[in-house]
């Protein structure tokens, strides 16, 4: 991954076209029964009951219901396509410290599974860097166009900040496969505290850069990366799963003026009220994750309602617990919703988790995440509900221009259906 600098980018769209009648999920307000929705280029014009065409093209969608598109918002969609394969993986840098790496650059337009995604709703997704302590910036990226640049929507959208794991290993010296690697809880415990201190001087540093620069200091790339993070500009993603480390990365920022959104989150919902008391942003990543011993069989089930009651804002992220391979399972993103609904969440914070709630978390709920006036003309129409299994997308808008739902699995079930068959 490198550093570039990215054109803007704004796809061509039909002039103006009215879609009725429809279930429409706005998400941020009232659903309408019948509804309508008026689009003039890439932009929502009007959401209601009785729009007029006013001369625009009608597209009729008996029947069927329209939601906003999908944000995928905690993946590696783009940055990996075969696990197995090194070669097609660029998901992190060697080295601790790389604040300046923008991961959007390193998204393969043709990979594969983004229209495998986008034809299960997600129109938009976070690739976000991973490796070391803080890994980059994402950017949002939306699963249509045919280079990075025409796919990249906003840049630098949020930097990534990975939290010391405060879990030890107590693997006997004698049981590992390579006893050199063996370490001491005690040299563990060592090892996790250096990583604590490294984070402090890092951003330290990065302060003082910041009051360097207004006295006229020369500039450094990797330090003028994380400006927008030390003035507010953009969210410093904190990953962290064990309620110790979440705990720990609570009372680091308790005194900073970051705008902090908690990632992946296993054991958030234990820190729940303290989260909804600094009104921190969950991404929930860990719904079908296998709970810690002793733990209720359902205590991830249920987490995001446990948030969600808490007054916290849930965005909830897909993540296999079988596979490493996150990138190719993006598409199951609304299913870990309904689950989560299944334990708790009500239907329309599920809807919110995997729509609106992301674009809040990460500051562009001005332009997606609900089907309101004003707003990106990107919604799918679906023949049932969304969060239903059994519910298929049948169209799809991405700012305004219709895209298709073919993938590599419709290809083969088209090229397989077609087999000669045994006499």
């Amino acid at each position: 991954m490198f550093a570039a600098t990215l054109s803007a980018f704004h796809v061509s769209a039909a002039d103006r076209f009215l879609l009725k009648p429809a279930v429409v999920h706005t998400v941020s307000g009232v659903s309408f029964t019948n509804g309508s929705v008026l689009i003039e280029g890439d932009k929502i014009v009007a959401v209601g009951m009785s729009v007029p065409s006013d001369g625009a093209k009608v597209i009729e969608l008996p029947g069927q219901q329209l939601f906003p598109g999908l944000i995928a918002p905690l993946t590696t969609l783009g940055l990996m396509e075969i696990d197995s394969v090194r070669a097609s993986i660029d998901t992190r840098e060697a080295g601790q410290f790389h604040p300046e790496v923008q991961s959007w650059v390193a998204v393969n337009p043709d990979s594969a599974l983004i229209p495998v995604a986008r034809a299960n709703g997600v129109t938009h997704a976070v690739p976000v860097p991973q490796g070391g302590i803080v890994a980059g910036q994402s950017a949002l990226v939306a699963l249509d166009g045919w280079t990075v640049e025409q796919m990249t929507r906003k840049r630098s959208l949020a930097m990534h900040l990975y939290w010391p794991s405060a879990a030890l290993d107590t693997t006997p010296k004698e049981l590992l496969g390579d006893p050199k690697a063996w370490k001491s809880l005690d040299d563990q415990a060592k090892e996790r505290r250096i990583k604590l201190q490294e984070i402090d001087t890092f951003f330290t540093e990065a302060a003082a850069y910041q009051k360097g620069r207004t006295n006229g200091a020369s500039v450094v790339p990797s330090w003028e990366a994380m400006l927008p993070v030390l003035r507010g500009e953009i969210p410093l993603v904190i990953h962290a799963n064990d309620l110790r480390e979440i705990r720990a990365a609570l009372k680091w920022t308790a005194d900073k003026s970051f705008r902090v959104v908690l990632a992946e989150a296993r054991d958030a919902a234990l820190a729940a009220d303290e989260l909804a008391k600094r009104r921190i942003p969950v991404i929930f990543q860990a719904t079908f994750v296998q709970p810690d011993d002793g733990q209720p069989y359902d205590a991830l089930f249920g987490a995001a309602g446990q948030l969600h009651k808490a007054g916290v804002s849930v965005s909830i992220a897909f993540k296999d617990p079988t596979f490493n391979d996150e990138a190719s399972f993006v598409r199951n993103a609304p299913y870990a919703a309904a689950h989560a609904m299944a334990y708790g969440l009500p239907h329309d914070e599920a809807l919110r988790s995997i729509t609106l709630n992301p674009a809040k978390a990460y500051g562009f709920a001005d332009r997606l995440g609900s089907i309101e006036p004003g707003k990106e003309a990107t919604f799918i129409a679906v023949d049932g509900d969304i969060l239903d299994v059994r519910a298929k997308v049948l169209r799809i808008w991405i700012a305004g221009r219709e895209v298709g739902t073919g993938s590599k699995h419709t290809l083969l079930y088209e090229r397989y259906k077609a087999r000669p068959k045994a006499k």
